[in-house]
């Protein structure tokens, strides 16, 4: 399984959530999802260590990496500023305004149906419809990251460096990556 990532400033108690851009759901159907690689309907949920990866517009292409027990100080040096804790959100340029501007809607699960994905860390799965808990919008998510201590960087191309990162001891997570520009 992928190492965790490290906790971030104001992360709060643990939870699950959903993160849309829609403010009118409330009730989860299971379903494939287009990425999914399964296909086993499901319903997925991300748990709050892990919430800040889906900081972005659903869309958005992101690169996000962090260090490990097995991440090499070499790794830290090259990618993390030489700081073992870091956490760092990588978007193409063309998207900093989308991230800036945009608002999410967060939506709390209730835990009981939900169990732990074995390959992947802080993702979750229920094989039964789940309604929300919580509904709770949030915006500013230039500045939530500034909050949190996860830097966001940007790059006007995420390939080389995404290239780098599976290649290196990190643990990462690219997510929507299908939207990035085309590789160099």
């Amino acid at each position: 399984m992928r190492a965790a990532a490290p906790p971030y400033r104001g992360e709060g108690s643990r939870a699950l959530w959903h993160v849309s851009e829609d403010a009118r759901l409330s009730r989860f159907e299971p379903h494939r999802a287009p990425t999914a690689l399964t296909d086993e309907p499901l319903v997925w949920a991300i748990d709050t260590r892990h919430l800040p990866l889906y900081w972005f517009p659903r869309d958005c292409p992101r690169c996000t990496f962090w260090a490990s027990d097995r991440t090499t100080d070499a790794d830290v040096g090259r990618f993390l500023d030489g700081r073992r804790s870091e956490r760092i959100h990588v978007i193409e340029g063309r998207w900093l305004e989308r991230v800036a501007t945009a608002e999410l809607h967060l939506y709390r699960m209730p835990e009981r149906s939900f169990t732990e994905s074995a390959d992947t860390a802080g993702y979750w799965m229920s094989r039964e419809p789940v309604e929300a808990t919580e509904h709770t919008t949030i915006g500013d998510l230039v500045n939530r990251h500034a909050t949190a201590g996860i830097a966001l960087r940007t790059l006007p191309n995420l390939w080389p460096l995404w290239d780098a990162v599976v290649g290196s001891t990190l643990e990462f997570s690219g997510i929507r990556l299908r939207n990035a520009l085309p590789h160099p």
